[in-house]
């Protein structure tokens, strides 16, 4: 196991790195190590990502007994007493295993013993791989699974002469577990699975023009395709999220980002237990919650909008806090009657309805106007207005439920509501801009004309206070498994497109990545610190990058001579058919994991090109053994064996040199930094990007 064999080494050279490196945490430990504690103390939060990564750490930190008592506050803290070794062997070990799926998945596809080495020597001595796979993180959990779907889908295809049979089915249903499992750890694990895809298709395609297969036996091998990689990989995939859901079920930091109805299931949720009426009607107090991603409550005070920003009237904002400031009472447009009154019959509020929304505290009515709002250009100003209760028409809402028809009660905490104001046909919204210190720092509210289904525009009923109704347990209102899956994946699709990059915060683009233009900071900044930093091996990754243009050169050629008819040997041939069938599915796989992130509007880090290097590597090995096979075949045998013995142990040897210099930014460096002159590593900074 590469990563603990090398520590072993560099414990042997420097044991106090050692002591070092495992003592304090680093870069994304912040996030994933605090995740798994909280899933050992079963405390319900929020990521971008799906839960599988961050389960599997939790019960490898569970299981070597690891407390989740660590804060994980910021990156330098140390351990001390925790125990986090079995978190990050995990990792580790699942790091350590990419190294035997690329070495089998190139000796499957190019027969050649060379090829498979060559491609697992670089994974072994890539100082990248080794930084990524020696912390809590989900790279390699999701690489794991990743080249485990690739090694599968390769495996299954090799037994095509035996469809059906015990390998035949292993194989397949394995592919199926593996993609199940890169999902559920990143959703870039989407970009293996239309790998996957793209190759079934292709193999559909080829059984239906073997017309010696009945179409009974077409329809089998569609089936099993259908039954072990879509079918089979979707079952895991929700019971992942069974599993999340059931093992989060305490209240926590996520509570927030998710419906009310979603938090009434927690434990230690403010709704959780509570009993309300369950339909909303005219003289009840409530508490609106906006339904975008951390979406606060519609709140007012007596504050005032300043001089120059809009009208001078009471400001209206969202707060994401419990506050009684929250409150407001929901009254007929054209009536200030006190439904509330014992004599008075109760009346329920119906979609369709035009309402007044009254500010319990204040007694300002809810109110627009074409005034503009004070950040949101274009956007209509949402002020508190009146005097008890009495004010003008742009006092009037007309309420509405998101696929309900006219006429139909409106239900606490399920239903999605939409205030349209009447005079301008505006729709209340969050913008989820914060305003200035004159605005509490609290959530702009306004009017947009622009009318949009999106969360922003849309509430639900939170808290329902009226004395003249009878309460039902919230239990009845909990969401189903089905709804707070597909919440979860909504709230999860919001948060990833709203990843975007902070001030003085250091990211990277696409194209840096092939190049290695710049690394990432694990730990430490300065010369006294413990520094470790994300750098792939300069040599193996310039080496991967001549190589996908030697291989679109290599290919061209080769397609370009059997157009052409030109007559080849037998094993030109079968190095042209390895080129072309086995080079190019691994070419795939790097432009399907590298292209997309050039579309992606998100912020990015070096470390999203590391699904892609696995691909590039595998191409690198089995090109440079077919070119070296090819150039020892145009010479005599004896000097083309030479040629071919001598290529191959020079490539080795020139990526093991690399890896014995640049193995200390894995292992971890102390003292002057590359850019001073004295640094030991200042030979070493090739790049003025590289800041180690």
């Amino acid at each position: 196991v590469y990563s603990w064999r090398d520590i072993l080494i560099n414990k042997e050279a420097d044991p106090f790195s050692i002591i070092h490196l495992f003592s304090f945490f680093s870069w994304d430990e912040t996030h994933f190590g605090k995740m798994g504690s909280y899933y050992i103390n079963r405390t319900f939060f929020f990521d971008v990502h799906p839960p599988l990564g961050k389960m599997l750490i939790g019960l490898a930190g569970y299981l070597s007994g690891y407390d989740g008592t660590f804060p994980f506050q910021k990156p330098g803290d140390r351990y001390e007493h925790h125990n986090y070794i079995g978190m990050r062997g995990f990792c580790a070990f699942l790091g350590s295993c990419l190294v035997p799926f690329a070495y089998l998945t190139v000796l499957e596809l190019s027969k050649s013993l060379s090829a498979a080495l060559l491609a697992a020597s670089i994974l072994i001595f890539d100082t990248g791989c080794i930084t990524l796979s020696q912390y809590i993180l989900l790279d390699p959990i999701l690489m794991f699974f990743l080249m485990g779907a690739v090694l599968s889908m390769v495996k299954y295809n090799s037994y095509a002469d035996r469809p059906f049979s015990a390998p035949w089915w292993f194989w397949l249903s394995l592919t199926g577990v593996n993609l199940a499992g890169a999902i559920g750890v990143k959703f870039v694990g989407l970009f293996v699975v239309l790998l996957v895809g793209l190759n079934t298709v292709y193999d559909l395609w080829e059984l239906l023009g073997d017309l010696s297969l009945s179409l009974v036996t077409l329809g089998k091998h569609l089936l099993a395709r259908v039954f072990c990689l879509i079918l089979l990989p979707l079952a895991l995939y929700t019971a992942q999220f069974a599993v999340h859901f059931a093992v989060l079920n305490k209240s926590g930091p996520g509570d927030g980002f998710f419906s009310s109805a979603f938090q009434s299931r927690l434990i230690g949720n403010n709704l959780h237990n509570v009993s309300v009426p369950e339909h909303l009607a005219y003289g009840s107090v409530i508490t609106m919650k906006n339904l975008r991603m951390a979406g606060g409550y519609l709140h007012s005070h007596w504050h005032l909008y300043p001089e120059g920003v809009g009208a001078r009237q009471q400001q209206v904002t969202a707060y994401l806090h419990k506050d009684l400031n929250n409150l407001w009472v929901i009254k007929k447009h054209d009536s200030n009657t006190d439904h509330l009154d014992p004599s008075h019959y109760v009346e329920f509020v119906r979609h369709g309805d035009v309402i007044r929304l009254e500010h319990k505290e204040t007694s300002r009515n809810l109110h627009s106007h074409q005034h503009e709002a004070p950040m949101t250009r274009k956007h209509f100003q949402v002020t508190g207005y009146g005097i008890n209760g009495t004010g003008d028409a742009n006092d009037f809402w007309r309420i509405e439920v998101v696929g309900m028809k006219a006429g139909k009660r409106i239900k606490v905490l399920r239903s999605q509501i939409r205030l349209t104001h009447l005079a301008t046909g505006c729709i209340l919204g969050s913008s989820g801009k914060t305003l200035p210190k004159w605005g509490w720092e609290q959530v702009e509210v306004t009017c947009t004309p622009y009318v949009k289904e999106t969360p922003n525009a849309l509430w639900n009923v939170e808290d329902h206070i009226n004395p003249k109704l009878p309460n039902i347990s919230l239990d009845v209102l909990k969401p189903s498994f089905p709804e707070i899956l597909l919440e979860s994946h909504m709230v999860m699709i919001r948060g990833n497109s709203g990843l975007k990059p902070k001030e003085n915060e250091v990211t990277s683009k696409p194209w840096h990545w092939p190049i290695n233009y710049q690394g990432l900071r694990f730990s430490g900044v300065n010369e006294t610190d413990f520094r470790v930093y994300l750098l792939g091996n300069p040599v193996v990754w310039w080496l991967n990058l001549v190589t996908i243009g030697l291989y679109l050169l290599m290919a061209t050629c080769a397609i370009v001579a059997m157009k052409r008819g030109v007559q080849l040997t037998a094993e030109l041939k079968e190095l042209s058919e390895v080129l072309l069938h086995s080079g190019g599915k691994i070419m795939l796989g790097w432009l399907l994991h590298y292209l997309p992130f050039f579309m992606m509007g998100r912020v990015l880090y070096f470390h999203h090109y590391f699904p892609a290097m696995l691909f590039s590597s595998m191409l690198t090995g089995i090109t440079w053994d077919t070119l070296l096979k090819f150039c020892a075949g145009c010479l005599s045998c004896s000097l083309g064996r030479r040629v071919y013995t001598y290529g191959t142990l020079a490539l080795m040897l020139l990526i093991v040199y690399s890896f014995y210099l640049f193995h200390p930014l894995s292992y971890g460096m102390v003292g002057p930094m590359a850019s001073d002159p004295n640094s030991p590593m200042a030979g070493l900074r090739w790049l003025e990007s590289w800041e180690f």
